[in-house]
């Protein structure tokens, strides 16, 4: 009513204009252009005199006129039919002043974006014919914006949060709208000093057209100098100080740590504080106001007055609502009791949130998708605090349906046989976690977004899970250099990780390359040029059957060196090997379902030609036929940066004794090396374990441990000529030999660590140990970026009889790895090896340690 008030006094006001209009301007737009537009109209003359027409002032009698003819005035880019053809009108039209017609007309055009200013005027009246006039202002359009000053990865960032889009209309508040984005990005990232500015020129080829550049500068980043705390007397500045997660002083010796001053990351340890404070009892506790200072341009100071309250124990804890399991039971399970400090945060995790073992895990994975639990304090005496449980138990949910969304090039039906859930059964918690961390596993997704989404219906008790998947590349091509036995050897690999062996005759389905089967396809190969040539081509159907997750993998391989400098002898020489081994992995529900146990039948021919200075004999043919068993574990939460888990192996390959029935006497000094190993026999024990845990965020610890052991059936004809170990340096030998493992021990040069027995080094016992300190710079599918600082120690020998595992050989040091999907794991490490090796004055001292394209 007031709007209306306003429009007939302004109206009443103006009675000396000779025409009478209606109109609206850029500054309409939002709570008073609808308004305005309501309220106004083109009026009717009193009396008609040259040159002027006067304002009606009665709302009371609206009058009818007729459109003779429609004019448009204002514009520079747009004809006059797309204009009129947009305002609704038409010559010869009957307009009643005052209606909603002008109004509605209004609002097509303020709908359409494209003006800052609109008129609507009668520009002649003559009896009960008018020329409507329409008058507009166009708003400039961007042909083009940029930011500078700025990395491309923010500006990218940037651009999606701007959502500005080339043609798209130009206005100061867009401008202010877009610098407003741009600081408070920048905000987010300590850089609180950070000056935008927008400069905004004219295009000359494109009419009406602008360009817009934002000048960035970022200046430097605020950093948090020091922390004070005032007002508690129980917990020290120092605790105080470690309970923040996000937000850290400036200090040399914390260099990992952020000092970054970020509002966000300071309201987060706000709570943090809180939440240290509530673990230790003080269930009272609150920051009373915190407050910043600035030192300089580049540093300030925070200060928190909190007030600690009293230190509380818990004393009854009683359970109300519970029918599925004991008070006893769950009071187990909550392992809380009288006389504990009141710890508020270990009450919520052991309720709620402890994934493994909370009393909310244990009912959600009997199906109680509907449970609720909620604790309650009913009295409060002293020092000491009653404790009431109430459960919510509800009732069990059934799985309705499953849906996979996102995934563009994995099969549907490859995902789901992974899933630990099924349509029909009870609702898991647990279950659903084990389905993620399968579906990480794969290698195909994103394991950062992966994401089960629940939609359940408590109507009639069921629930949908939809796994939301973000496909990202896993194919490897391996271009890699290494240095092995004296030479330079260059590696080219194709390894397809979501091969499709089905549709390799399906036209169609070369995209460019047949694929979403889960199925590995590798094909490698290895050269030096004329010494050393090597090619290997290996498969593997994790599903083989269809039915069960038992993994067939099928492997061929050959490699052939013949004469080199490096080995110079009179003569030819040559060595070649032949090989095939076919495995069938099976996984396990014993002792649980993360346990593998992996069979395999392996053979190699080796093939000696006046072969000297590497192997025990020089001349014959040597076959080598094994069985292989590898009992295995894995419960890391992804492959590629896991946080938590642990893998272990425990392997054994071995041959037929076939000194015990063979019939030779290997004690005969007339018997040939051709005869003696014509079929090598010896057992081969393999043991390691790699344990992953999270620090704090993404900050991980690992530990690993490594031992092997080569042994014989019979003393006088002793070790293997082709298996062992070579211990030392970056874990590349160079070149394969596919009996001698590489152990890489940084910090030491590549073999060092091998002993020399008989003219032959190779080393039949070895064992590590390493603990890597990892922290992230980057995850994300197009890129996996990590540093680490290791700590490593580790030695080989001959035999057992000198295996002394505590004489290690130790080395520490810093490294970063690089995962690119399409190449794979790229490393780099500096190592610096403390003790001496063999008659060696000095200790191993500082090497670099570089890999390409190896297999993670």
């Amino acid at each position: 009513m007031l709007d209306r008030f306003f429009a007939i006094c302004m109206f009443v006001a103006l009675p000396c204009w000779g025409w009478a209009q209606v109109t609206g301007s850029a500054n309409d737009v939002g709570e008073n252009v609808d308004a305005a537009a309501d309220t106004a109209a083109v009026a009717a003359p009193q009396r008609a005199t040259a040159g002027d027409v006067l304002l009606s002032k009665d709302y009371s009698s609206p009058k009818k006129y007729v459109i003779s003819d429609i004019t448009v005035s204002g514009v520079k880019y747009y004809n006059s039919d797309q204009i009129i053809n947009i305002s609704g009108f038409s010559r010869g039209d009957t307009i009643t002043i005052p209606s909603d017609q002008i109004s509605q007309s209004i609002k097509k055009f303020w709908a359409n974006g494209m003006f800052s200013n609109v008129k609507l005027s009668a520009a002649k009246i003559v009896d009960d014919k008018m020329v409507l006039d329409i008058y507009l202002e166009e708003r400039s359009r961007i042909v083009s914006y940029d930011i500078r000053g700025i990395k491309k990865g923010e500006k990218d960032d940037l651009q999606g949060m701007l959502h500005i889009r080339r043609g798209s209309e130009y206005s100061e508040h867009l401008k202010n709208a877009c610098i407003d984005i741009i600081k408070r990005f920048f905000y987010e990232k300590g850089n609180r000093n950070v000056e935008v500015t927008a400069t905004v020129t004219t295009d000359s080829t494109i009419g009406n057209g602008v360009r817009v550049v934002f000048e960035v500068n970022k200046n430097s980043k605020v950093r948090v100098a020091e922390i004070e705390f005032e007002g508690n007397s129980e917990i020290t500045d120092a605790k105080l100080r470690s309970s923040m997660k996000e937000v850290h002083r400036r200090r040399w010796y914390t260099f990992w740590r952020s000092s970054k001053y970020i509002e966000k990351k300071l309201e987060e340890d706000r709570q943090h504080i809180i939440d240290y404070y509530n673990e230790k009892g003080y269930r009272d506790a609150t920051i009373l106001n915190d407050s910043m200072w600035i030192i300089n341009s580049k540093r300030v100071g925070l200060k928190f007055t909190v007030y600690e309250g009293q230190k509380y124990y818990f004393r009854n804890i009683t359970w109300v609502g519970n029918t599925r399991y004991p008070s006893e039971y769950l009071s187990n399970i909550l392992r809380l009791h009288k006389g504990d400090v009141y710890d508020m945060v270990a009450l919520d995790k052991n309720l709620r949130t402890d994934e493994n073992n909370s009393v909310s895990t244990l009912y959600m994975d009997d199906g109680y998708l509907f449970f609720n639990v909620q604790p309650t304090e009913v009295r409060i005496e002293g020092d000491s605090v009653d404790l009431e449980i109430r459960i919510h138990e509800g009732k069990q949910a059934t799985i309705n349906n499953i849906f996979i969304q996102g995934n563009t090039k994995t099969n549907e039906h490859v995902i789901r046989r992974e899933l630990w859930t099924r349509p029909g059964d009870l609702f898991s918690k647990t279950q659903i976690i084990r389905s993620v961390r399968e579906l990480a596993q794969m290698g195909h997704f994103d394991p950062e977004k992966l994401e089960p989404k629940l939609n359940p219906n408590q109507a009639d008790e069921t629930v949908d899970i939809t796994y939301v998947v973000e496909e990202k590349p896993n194919d490897q091509i391996e271009l890699s250099g290494g240095w092995g036995a004296g030479m330079f050897v260059g590696t080219i690999g194709l390894r397809l990780t979501n091969f499709s062996m089905s549709n390799i005759f399906n036209k169609s389905a070369w995209r460019p390359l047949p694929s979403g089967d889960n199925q590995t396809l590798t094909i490698r190969g290895q050269t030096n040029g004329s010494y050393y040539k090597a090619i290997s081509l290996g498969f593997t159907e994790p599903w083989f059957g269809g039915r069960k997750p038992q993994a067939l993998s099928v492997s061929l391989y050959y490699t052939n060196q013949n004469n080199s400098l490096y080995f110079y002898q009179s003569g030819d020489m040559s060595m070649s090997v032949v090989g095939a081994s076919v495995g069938l992995g099976q996984r396990l529900k014993w002792p649980d379902n993360y346990f593998t146990l992996y069979n395999s039948i392996d053979y190699q021919q080796y093939r000696l030609n006046n072969w000297t200075g590497q192997f025990l004999f020089t001349d014959g043919i040597s076959n080598n036929f094994s069985v292989r068993a590898v009992l295995g574990r894995n419960s890391t939460d992804q492959p590629i940066y896991p946080r938590t888990g642990s893998e272990l192996s425990i392997g054994l390959q071995i041959t037929p004794p076939y000194s015990l029935f063979n019939g030779l006497d290997y004690k005969d000094p007339s018997l040939t090396d051709k005869e003696k190993y014509r079929w090598i026999e010896y057992h081969k024990w393999s043991f390691r374990l790699t344990w992953f845990n999270r620090i704090v965020g993404d900050f991980v610890i690992a530990l690993k441990t490594q031992f092997g052991y080569l042994g014989y059936f019979n003393k006088n004809l002793g070790y293997s000529p082709f298996e062992g170990f070579d211990v030392g340096g970056d874990g590349l030998g160079g070149y394969n030999l596919y009996g001698i493992e590489t152990i890489g021990l940084r910090g030491y040069k590549n073999s060092s660590l091998t002993p020399i027995t008989n003219g032959v080094q190779i080393a039949n016992v070895y064992d590590k140990f390493t603990v890597e300190l990892r922290y992230p710079f980057i995850l994300s599918p197009q890129s996996t970026i990590y540093g680490l600082v290791f700590f490593e120690a580790g030695n080989a020998w001959s035999d057992m009889k000198s295996f002394n595992p505590f004489s290690v050989k130790r080395s520490a040091g810093v490294g970063v790895r690089l995962m690119l999907p399409m190449i794979g794991l790229l490393g780099i490490d500096w190592g610096y090896g403390f003790d001496r090796i063999g008659s060696e004055t000095k200790p191993s001292g500082s090497n670099i340690h570089f890999n390409i394209g190896l297999p993670f």
